[in-house]
């Protein structure tokens, strides 16, 4: 059968099989995404392929998959582009920086060091050969250290409480916290990256510093000023529309070839993009529906296709469960000691480091990262994708549970730090 045919039949099923568990998982209060998750792990070789295997061969045979991982490959780098114009502090963030950075930097310190203490255990067993052991820990540790920006955006916006002092609170400590953990993976993968020691690294990190200087000092005021002449209330047109794309693919390319993911680039230029609600607004609608409706899930459906049900014989649901309590109790932990040592009491403190805890699509693209570089195989790859399930959906129980169904604006300030502001 001609090849194109094969590709609509594979997405047919995919964007089908996402859109039916998205709207089970919805009425459980959990966000679409984990739905299109779980779809790529029913599609894969422990569901699909335990009930099914000659249909699951056939419908993803190896040889079909180039063009399926073609267009995830597009769509994540369009996801990390708009990932990146997102970010960004929320209103009257500046009053509590000081409380958003003891937030941000426990929340990602804390994972990251248990990271690292669950990693001799698990190097040992489950690292790819020839991989030495601090590469695979620190990848280790930067994976325990994401959190998942977008989704905590939605899920607090659904609960009514983005204006609220935890989701103010929480936002910000995200933002600090994506951008610290990001840096991190990024110094990570140019160190595992680099196959000529430390001159390739030293390639590495100042091709990646030369290029972020460039975004911030020329593509950050040439945006501000194109886009002011040019895009009527900050909705660029197609031409500028097209210069931006070809600025975010261009980047994408630089990184790639400096040994760094294409992600990265593609979040370099959406990050260096003015704060625009106006442009974000005409992002998302031209390109952020067709990455995340159409594209993400077919990444999803390759990242299942990766796993296997080899994870969790013998050894490995030690394993699994030594990853589950790292990265939960780091990132509740963390997140709820920073919010504690601000002044908050320590349900409201909890509930931000359950917040903190969603990794969803984020936790994704990092393990995507890992095994594109050969630092995990697949058998820690399952684990990592089923840990980025669990912990998201328990985000918004844990979230309710803390703040007693609490929602709009009434969850109180912190008692010693009134500078954060009280509810209307």
């Amino acid at each position: 059968m001609n090849a194109f045919p094969i590709l609509l039949i594979q997405l047919v099923v995919i964007l089908g099989m996402a859109r039916l568990l998205s709207i089970v998982l919805r009425h459980f209060g959990q966000p679409p995404v984990i739905g299109e998750m779980l779809a790529g792990i029913a599609l894969g070789p422990m569901v699909f392929g335990a009930l099914a295997p000659q249909a699951q061969a056939l419908l993803f045979a190896p040889s079909s998959l180039s063009a399926l991982d073609a267009l995830s490959q597009i769509g994540l780098v369009l996801f990390m582009f708009i990932v990146g114009a997102e970010l960004r502090l929320p209103g009257g963030a500046k009053r509590h920086l000081g409380a958003s950075g003891l937030v941000g930097t426990l929340s990602v310190l804390l994972p990251f060091a248990l990271g690292i203490a669950i990693s001799p255990g698990l190097h040992e067993r489950f690292a790819p050969a020839g991989v030495s052991f601090w590469p695979f820990a620190f990848f280790m540790a930067a994976s325990m250290s994401i959190t998942a920006f977008p989704i905590m955006a939605r899920i607090l916006k659904e609960r009514g409480m983005t204006e609220s002092p935890i989701g103010r609170l929480s936002l910000t400590s995200a933002a600090l916290a994506d951008v610290l953990a990001w840096i991190v993976l990024a110094f990570v993968v140019a160190l595992i990256s680099s196959k000529a020691g430390w001159s390739g690294f030293a390639f590495t990190l100042g091709g990646s510093i030369a290029l972020a200087a460039f975004a911030f000092g020329v593509l950050r005021p040439w945006f501000a000023h194109m886009l002011a002449r040019h895009a009527v209330d900050g909705r660029p047109g197609n031409g500028m529309l097209a210069v931006i794309l070809i600025l975010v693919f261009a980047a994408s390319a630089t990184t790639s070839a400096l040994g760094l993911h294409a992600v990265f680039g593609a979040f370099l230029i959406g990050a260096v993009l003015p704060r625009d609600s106006g442009l974000l607004a005409c992002l998302i609608e031209r390109i952020e529906y067709v990455a995340v409706i159409v594209l993400m899930p077919v990444f999803f459906a390759l990242a299942g296709l990766n796993t296997t049900v080899d994870a969790f014989a013998g050894a490995g649901l030690g394993a699994l469960a030594l990853i589950l309590v790292a990265a939960v109790f780091g990132k509740i932990l963390g997140g709820a000691a920073g919010a504690r040592m601000s002044g908050f009491g320590w349900r409201d403190s909890l509930a931000v480091g359950s917040l903190m805890n969603a990794r969803a699509l984020m936790e994704l693209i990092v393990m995507k990262v890992g095994l594109d570089i050969g630092i995990i195989g697949d058998e820690i790859f399952t684990m990592l994708m089923v840990m980025a399930v669990v912990t998201t959906l328990m985000t918004t129980p844990l979230l309710i549970a803390f703040t007693g169904g609490r929602s709009r604006f009434a969850l109180i300030a912190p008692e010693s730090k009134p500078s954060m502001g009280t509810p209307p």
